[in-house]
């Protein structure tokens, strides 16, 4: 039984010739299902692509809104630096004002000579529990300040810098000031920034000094300061060193005035071998020149 097939007759509209084409049945079926699989194929094709335009479309409008989004994080950074040194400045400002005219005066400690003795003859019970309670609180708050002190817990009413020990007076280095405190140009960006110590060159390696007893808080890099100690002199006083090549001190240790603490470096934002110094009282930088003008380190 010979299969079945499908006849095409096909004229020529020149010669007048004519051709028969047998085409078989499963020929004819198979080409069919190619050109319905082609078609699903170009289908799926256009539909692939018309996703993948529309994905890019989107991937560029997002990237578009990043970039706008980064360039307005990046205004807002600059607002927020130039505010924050604003507010430096003038924190700094208020703070050298109010020392200048006596209006800011260290706390006065609940502890004295006489006043054990007079709490307990002259105080009622009340009284002398309220005492109690106010030592605690400033024990509480001053922890810095009664380790410092050698002859224990009868801590003396503090009006200034009195005790020589306390007051950061000592230069941590040997050298020129190549950065003063204030308002100056920014090495790096050449912008106003507000400079919130001052820079002392030295040689590198050489030994840098606490300027005042105090106890060791911080000792690790700090962006911008590189490699960092902080001293803690009581009653909201303390001390950095910015830029160090190494450290001689670990946190929680008793120095004295005059001990070297670390080793001068180029360490964070610096164009040469140089300890960035400041003195804070209550976190507001204060300008160290008036207690560096008076001594150094021979002292």
């Amino acid at each position: 039984m010979r299969p079945k097939a499908y006849t095409f007759f096909i004229a020529s509209s020149h010669g007048g010739s004519v051709r028969k084409v047998r085409v078989p049945f499963y020929v004819l079926h198979l080409l069919v299902l190619l050109a319905i699989v082609g078609g699903a194929t170009v289908l799926a094709a256009v539909g692939s692509y018309t996703r993948m335009m529309w994905k890019v479309g989107n991937y560029n409008s997002l990237r578009r809104e990043q970039d706008t989004l980064k360039r307005q994080y990046e205004q807002l950074q600059t607002t927020v630096k130039d505010t924050n040194e604003r507010l430096s400045s003038l924190q700094s400002l208020a703070t050298e004002v109010a020392m200048t005219y006596g209006f800011m005066r260290f706390r006065q400690t609940p502890f004295g000579l006489d006043e054990i003795g007079a709490a307990g003859a002259s105080a009622g019970a009340e009284a002398a529990y309220e005492k109690s309670v106010e030592q605690f609180i400033f024990l509480k708050a001053n922890p810095t300040a009664v380790a410092l002190q050698t002859e224990g817990l009868r801590l003396m009413p503090r009006p200034g810098l009195g005790d020589a020990r306390f007051e950061p007076s000592l230069w941590p280095v040997i050298g020129h000031i190549t950065g003063s405190f204030g308002e100056r140009l920014d090495p790096f960006s050449g912008e106003g920034a507000f400079h919130t110590g001052v820079d002392i060159s030295s040689e590198y390696g050489g030994q840098v000094r606490a300027t005042a007893e105090g106890v060791v808080t911080v000792v690790e890099p700090h962006a911008g300061y590189g490699r960092l100690v902080v001293l803690d002199h009581g009653f909201g006083i303390s001390t950095w060193y910015g830029h160090l090549s190494g450290f001689r001190t670990q946190p929680g240790a008793l120095v004295k005035r005059g001990d070297v603490i670390g080793y001068v470096g180029v360490s964070g934002r610096v164009t040469g071998p140089h300890v960035h110094y400041e003195i804070r009282i209550h976190g507001a930088p204060v300008n160290p020149w008036r207690y560096l003008r008076f001594t150094s380190v021979g002292d």
